[in-house]
């Protein structure tokens, strides 16, 4: 049995980041916006995964922030991959992360080994908070995007890092815990 698995930390909505999230909600119907319950930071998009792997995935977790104490991050500033020109994602960025891309870097390569493809991209921690489906109607979105451009959204505690499943449903993925890794354990 496979599932849709991916390795994250969750990043809680703030009041801003909600309000933030519903103005985008009605600057385009172009946009599908990521329900602020569900935000996270991805690490590690796993993709096609075996049940069988999760306790070799929780252990390559493991030994990857084996020296993650827990830490704060600020979840600030607003852009859109790949540019603002032609945006394909919106997201806000997170300060403060840079244990969690230690990890992503040692995750990138112990999963390599379990038939878990490296990444192409260097690893940059931002938080989607909607994908563009369509092209149209998109100067609210990147006027929104101006004005937000350098707020910021909260400050966090981070403590732990998950393997969690997606799953895809008419209304969005839809986001379960498979596996929990606290830091400093």
């Amino acid at each position: 049995m496979t599932f849709r698995g991916f390795v994250a930390v969750d990043i809680p909505p703030s009041p801003s980041l909600e309000q933030f999230a519903e103005q985008l909600h009605h600057a385009s119907a172009s946009l599908k916006v990521v329900s602020t319950d569900q935000l996270h930071l991805t690490v590690k998009f796993l993709g096609d995964t075996e049940e069988g792997l999760v306790p070799e995935i929780e252990g390559a977790i493991r030994e990857a922030c084996a020296d993650i104490r827990p830490f704060e991050i600020t979840v600030r500033e607003t852009g859109a991959f790949p540019s603002l020109s032609r945006m394909n994602v919106i997201w806000v960025g997170v300060d403060g992360a840079e244990p969690i891309g230690r990890a992503a870097a040692a995750l990138d390569a112990s999963l390599e080994s379990l038939g878990f493809a490296a990444e192409r991209r260097p690893w940059k921690a931002h938080v989607t908070l909607a994908r563009v489906k369509g092209h149209r109607d998109l100067d609210r979105v990147r006027g929104l995007l101006e004005a937000h451009r350098d707020d910021v959204f909260g400050h966090h505690r981070v403590d732990r890092i998950y393997l969690k499943k997606s799953v895809l449903t008419p209304g969005g993925a839809q986001y379960s815990v498979v596996s929990t890794v606290v830091f400093g354990e």
